[in-house]
């Protein structure tokens, strides 16, 4: 057989298995979006982000007539409350993301892989044709899709109503700040899919996890000049980016690019840790 000849079927094989690989992979998201939808996950979630979406600007907006009639002021107390802008407005909303809204996803995630190892669903899937790689990844893109979808869900109520409430914010800033903080969640994700690997329990994934962001914000915000080129200062970058504008474009740039490649060495790390368990014996 010629070299040529030889050359064509390697490459045949190759994208047969390239496509063997994919088809598995694609089969694997599929299952666990399935498995959002019938443990309403994908239901109740975006309903959260949309809740805290829409409360935000209501809130603001109509907190003078709550506190004038909360009835323990004394009478004649006269309340004056500066209206934020739109663009603070969304900004806050950013922060409750940051609060509630990363608590429901650490919540939703922590039991990713600890829960199917503790089940051993694990094992019965990594018996079959499927790499760990796959195993993971798959789990992964699923709770990426639900995150970036209820955070876009959430983020456009808010826009809106603050547009109705308030005044009109830029399209082009919304967007920037939604995919600055997106990229923020999707980094906690990941964050919460190696702990779920490397830990057994999926309480002790969750509060590691938590600890983790609340450690990276804090130490960011703390120490700007030292820090604020970590993933921890996508969050304050996203509440600028909305508000004020980016000032240090090159900090910035430099966090996106670090946060990155932390997601997938997250990922490949996840699936050496696990492919090393007792999940795969």
């Amino acid at each position: 057989m010629s070299t040529k000849a030889l050359g064509h079927v390697h490459r045949g094989t190759m994208e047969r298995a390239y496509s063997s690989h994919f088809t598995r992979f694609t089969v694997m998201v599929q299952k666990e979006l399935l498995e959002l939808v019938r443990s309403y996950k994908l239901l109740w979630v975006p309903l959260v982000f949309i809740l805290l979406g829409i409360m935000q600007p209501v809130s603001t907006y109509f907190m003078p007539i709550i506190l004038e009639k909360a009835g323990s002021l004394p009478e004649g107390t006269v309340i004056e409350i500066p209206m934020p802008n739109g663009s603070e407005v969304l900004a806050q909303t950013l922060q409750q993301f940051g609060t509630l809204g990363v608590l429901v996803i650490v919540l939703v995630c922590m039991g990713t892989v600890s829960g199917e190892r503790n089940s051993g669903t694990a094992s019965l899937i990594l018996v079959k044709p499927v790499s760990v790689l796959s195993f993971i990844s798959s789990k992964w893109t699923a709770m990426l899709l639900l995150t970036w979808g209820a955070l876009t869900l959430g983020y456009f109520a808010a826009w809106y109503y603050t547009a109705l409430l308030f005044d009109e914010v830029s399209f082009s800033k919304m967007i920037g700040s939604l995919l600055i903080f997106g990229l923020w969640l999707s980094f906690l994700v990941t964050l919460t899919i190696l702990f779920s690997a490397l830990l057994r329990s999926p309480a002790a994934a969750a509060f590691t996890a938590l600890g983790g962001a609340v450690a990276l914000t804090l130490l960011a915000s703390l120490f700007p000049e030292q820090l604020g080129w970590s993933p921890g200062a996508l969050s304050g970058f996203a509440y600028a980016s909305v508000s004020s504008g980016i000032v240090n474009v090159s900090r910035f740039g430099l966090a996106v690019t670090l946060t990155i490649i932390g997601i997938a060495a997250a990922v490949a790390l996840s699936a050496w840790v696990l492919r090393r368990s007792s999940a795969v014996e």
